[in-house]
């Protein structure tokens, strides 16, 4: 039912300030830790394999880049998840809810499977055309074909994990993520040192923390669905409407990664030092954005539900909130680090020209970073709709505005610090305002608000 023809009771939606505060911090902290805990799996690999010399870190480091990027085009398998099993729990439909749970999962494992399989005949020429050099890319392509087996593994996670945070439990995959991240140090170091295995063992060890880390969550969802006798087996219509569900957002990920890599592109024109300090200013970038994309899965979460709820002035109360979060979190964050960007450019940036460099672009970044905040929520409140067709078409829409912007600086700007510099602008700048242009216009209206299950 639109919310045009329905608007909820006020009752139901006025809930006070500091009850939503209370909901949105209950599903955003441990969100944020397990997003945190995520990185650390490659940290550690980084580490252990660092002791093994240069040339076996450098072929984790291509290796390490194939293996995200696949897992980050599947993470509609969370994204999609937890909107529909919140929708339905909202509606009180909490067997339905486990049942679309359980069709996700089965997705996931199947997409996993499929993928480790297509991967692993074309895994030397993959880390071949990401660079790796001829001394590297053998010790690339043995981490890259033994973790493989963990691919189903991480796919299953994040399937799993999208239906705790559907039933509004993030503190279960905080508990996981964290076990899973101390686990994953102790296999590598036994399997890498203990039995000399080297980087086959580094791989060997995160494929099987995420193997065990995917069967804690599976136990933890069975035992709900054995509780509300929801169906587990594998259902292929059930498993077809959550892929069909989840191209969207496919659509919606790749385009930002599009734009990521025409970042990186961009910023290899700058000179060594440019793309040096655009590396780390990026990895800044995406630290900063788990603070964010925890409140976007707040927003995933409370919206959907509100929505399978019929509660309209429940869900506009929601996005009004999670809004003020994101900017005011944005805020903060942006001026730390605007303030701070000299001393945080350091540690990273020995070299004066690098320094230099990386301190102008994070100031960049920090001015940014409110305009990130309001973006990254109202993702999530569209995620948590369901509405991924439009966030699919708005993706495409605004990464059409962002090339030519690109584009414009590799062939006007002044390459070193300024190409650098317009770069930034260009993407935390002009392509963060365009998606906010199409988020904003898209959750003023009501086609967005379709309740019930």
């Amino acid at each position: 039912m639109a919310c045009g023809l329905r608007s909820g009771d006020g009752s139901r939606g006025g809930l006070k300030v500091g009850r939503r505060d209370a909901d949105i911090l209950r599903l955003a902290v441990p969100a944020l830790g397990a997003l945190v805990a995520e990185p650390l799996f490659l940290l550690a690999d980084s580490a252990i394999v660092a002791s093994l010399g240069t040339l076996p870190l450098a072929g984790l480091g291509v290796a390490g880049a194939l293996l995200a990027t696949a897992v980050s085009l599947f993470v509609f398998l969370a994204y999609g998840t937890t909107a529909a099993v919140a929708r339905r729990l909202g509606a009180g439909d909490l067997r339905g809810a486990l049942a679309q749970g359980v069709d996700g999962i089965w997705l996931a494992l199947l997409l996993g499977v499929a993928t480790a399989l297509v991967v692993a005949p074309l895994a030397g020429p993959l880390v071949t055309a990401l660079g790796a050099s001829p001394e590297a890319a053998p010790y690339a392509v043995t981490y890259l074909r033994v973790s493989l087996p963990g691919l189903p593994g991480m796919l299953v996670v994040l399937a799993a994990t999208g239906v705790l945070r559907g039933l509004q439990d993030t503190r279960t995959p905080l508990a996981v993520a964290a076990g899973g991240a101390a686990l994953n140090v102790v296999l590598n170091l036994l399997l890498v040192h203990g039995l000399g295995w080297g980087i086959a063992g580094s791989a060997a060890g995160t494929a099987a923390t995420q193997l065990l880390m995917a069967l804690v969550l599976v136990v933890v969802v069975a035992r709900g669905v054995r509780r509300t006798g929801a169906p587990v087996g594998l259902h292929p219509l059930g498993v077809l409407r959550s892929a069909r569900a989840g191209v969207p957002l496919l659509v919606r990920t790749l385009t930002l990664r599009v734009a990521l890599l025409v970042t990186t592109f961009v910023a290899a024109r700058q000179g060594d030092a440019g793309i040096a300090a655009h590396q780390v200013a990026m990895t800044v970038w995406t630290t900063t954005a788990l603070a964010l994309d925890a409140l976007a899965i707040a927003a995933q979460a409370l919206v959907g539900r509100a929505l399978g709820a019929a509660d309209v002035d429940g869900v506009r109360a929601v996005v009004r909130r999670t809004a003020q979060w994101g900017v005011a979190v944005g805020v903060v964050l942006g001026a730390a680090l605007a303030l701070a960007a000299p001393l945080v450019a350091g540690p990273f940036a020995p070299d004066e020209q690098v320094h230099h460099y990386l301190t102008a672009a994070l100031v960049v970044v920090g001015a940014s970073l409110p305009v990130a905040g309001w973006v990254f929520v109202l993702d999530g409140v569209l995620i948590g709709a369901g509405d991924g067709r439009y966030l699919a078409a708005a993706g495409a829409v605004t990464l059409l505005c962002y090339l030519p912007c690109a584009l414009a600086v590799l062939a006007l700007a002044p390459a070193g610090r300024a190409g650098l510099v317009w770069l930034w602008i260009s993407f935390a700048g002009v392509y963060s305002l365009a998606r906010l242009a199409t988020l904003v216009h898209r959750v003023r209206t009501d086609r967005w608000v379709v309740v019930g299950a």
